[in-house]
Formats: structure tokens, C-alpha cells, sequence
């Protein structure tokens, strides 16, 4: 019997698991494919024959690309997730550095509720985000600039949302890098500035890594809080404007142009998670030890 239950915790558990994602990697991947065939058909072909190969073109790419101002939304979208990676690395960065770090009594009850942070869903915030995205935009029309882009208020709350789970990884991170970095980097006369962004940060490149690209690959795929602080179509990220354009081909039964829009959002992030998964595999479960 002890022989069985042994064999079963050994060996028979880990195969039926490693067998079970397999299937579901194989069903993901094969799920991917059928979306890229499916971007270069016709609605036609899709509805007689959902799993062929058959009328196999180009024009659904071009009429998703028109119907929802596609080049515009890239567009949108590549300026909002700079500016959001951006303004969120350099706060969470040295945030993260001087929680893990220091030695105060308040540094662990900071990094517990930036934990507890990442057990709030954005659904749950979401009506006092477009609350203040409003009133921010009207703020600064009225009384400030006298006008206002609501991607800028889109890339604060962006920062706000993100920021508990890139400060809470990253203080994990520098938490695993040996202390006497900063005793040599002492020893060699080096201010805690310069031992921060010329000895720690360069190290801890693999995990900054791991976070830009998680980040990025967020950010670019959100759609809740882009279709309610978004109000203008011209200022549409992807995702609002994939939703736009699911509403348009609902009434022009145009499928091969809409699982072609699918595609424009998806294929650039399944691009770097494959460029980078490796990287993020090994910074995710890996520190730095030399």
C-alpha cells in the first residue's frame, strides 16, 4: 500500500499534471492557429466550412484596419503603454529598492498592503477611476491648461493599478541580491545613489526585465478601464477599438475582418512572450546569486 501511495505521489500525480498542461497548451496554441486562418478567409467560407483552409486572403486585414482606424489605436496604444511602463518603473523601482532594503519598522506592513493591493480587482475601482478621470479632465480644462487628453488620465490610473504587483515582485527581487553589493560598492566609496543605479539596477536587470514585459503585455490587452475613460474614438486604444469593431461587423457580417483585428491586437504580444518567456521563466523562479 505504501508502495502504491508512493508511486502515486512520486511519480503519478506529476505526469497526469504535466500531461494536463500540455493539453491545455496544445489547446491555447491550437486555438491561436484557428484565429490566424480564420483572420484570412471570408465570412462566407468561415460559416460552410469553420475549420478549412479554403478562399485564403489578405482583405480582412485591410478591411479591419479602415473600419475602426486601427493605424490610430496602434498608435494610441503604443503611447499609453510607454508613458504608463515608464512613469510606473521609475516609482516602483526605487520603491521597491528601499522596502527591501530598509531596515524601519513600517517597511513590512508597506509591502504587505502593496500585497493586499493585488487582491483588489480593477472591477472593484473601476467607477471611482472614471470618477476621477472626469473630474481630472474638467479640472484641467476649467481651471489649468484649458485642455486635457484623457490618455493621460488613462496612463495614471494605468500606474495606479499596476503598481502594487510590480512594487510588491520587485521588492521580492531585490531582496534576493546579496548585501555585499552594497558593501563593496561602499568600500569603494560610492554613495547609496550611485550604489542604487550603478551597481544594484544593472544586476537586477533580469527581474526588471520579467516586469517591463509583464507590464507591457497588461497594459496592452486592457479594455476596462480604456472604455471608460476614453471618451473620443480618435484616442482608442486596441482593445476599444477591437470592441468597436465587433460592434460594426455584427452588422456587416464581416468575421474574416474581425478575427483579423483579433489578430492585429494579439500577435504582437504573443511575439515578445515568446521572444522573452525564457527570460521571464528564469527571473519569475530564479534570483540573482552572483
Amino acid at each position: 500500500m505504501n508502495t502504491v501511495l508512493r508511486w502515486f505521489g512520486d511519480r503519478g500525480v506529476p505526469r497526469a499534471i504535466k500531461v494536463l498542461l500540455w493539453v491545455i497548451v496544445g489547446f491555447n496554441i491550437a486555438l491561436l492557429a484557428w484565429t490566424i486562418l480564420s483572420s484570412l478567409r471570408d465570412s462566407r467560407s468561415l460559416w460552410t466550412s469553420p475549420l478549412g483552409a479554403s478562399g485564403l486572403n489578405l482583405g480582412g486585414y485591410s478591411r479591419a484596419w479602415h473600419a475602426a482606424d486601427f493605424a490610430g489605436a496602434f498608435a494610441s496604444t503604443l503611447i499609453v503603454v510607454s508613458a504608463s511602463v515608464a512613469v510606473l518603473m521609475a516609482l516602483s523601482v526605487p520603491a521597491a529598492y528601499v522596502l527591501a532594503r530598509s531596515s524601519r519598522r513600517s517597511a513590512a506592513p508597506l509591502v504587505t498592503y502593496f500585497a493586499a493591493g493585488l487582491a483588489l480587482p480593477i472591477q472593484a475601482v473601476l467607477i471611482p477611476y472614471q470618477a476621477l478621470a472626469q473630474n481630472l479632465s474638467q479640472f484641467m480644462q476649467d481651471w489649468v491648461t484649458g485642455w486635457w487628453d484623457d490618455r493621460i488620465s488613462l496612463v495614471i490610473c494605468n500606474v495606479a493599478a499596476s503598481l502594487p504587483f510590480t512594487v510588491f515582485v520587485l521588492t521580492g527581487y531585490f531582496r534576493s541580491l546579496p548585501s555585499e553589493l552594497e558593501e563593496a560598492a561602499a568600500l569603494d566609496g560610492a554613495s547609496p545613489r550611485t550604489t542604487f543605479l550603478r551597481v544594484l539596477v544593472p544586476v537586477a536587470r533580469p527581474g526588471l526585465t520579467m516586469v517591463v514585459v509583464l507590464n507591457v503585455i497588461g497594459l496592452w490587452n486592457e479594455f476596462l478601464l480604456a472604455s471608460v475613460i476614453l471618451r473620443d474614438p480618435a484616442q482608442f486604444t486596441l482593445p476599444a477599438a477591437l470592441n468597436q469593431l465587433n460592434s460594426t461587423m455584427q452588422y456587416t457580417s464581416d468575421w474574416g475582418g474581425l478575427f483579423a483585428g483579433v489578430t492585429i491586437l494579439v500577435a504582437p504580444m504573443v511575439v515578445l512572450f515568446f521572444w522573452f518567456g525564457r527570460k521571464i521563466m528564469e527571473s519569475m523562479t530564479l534570483g540573482v546569486t552572483k
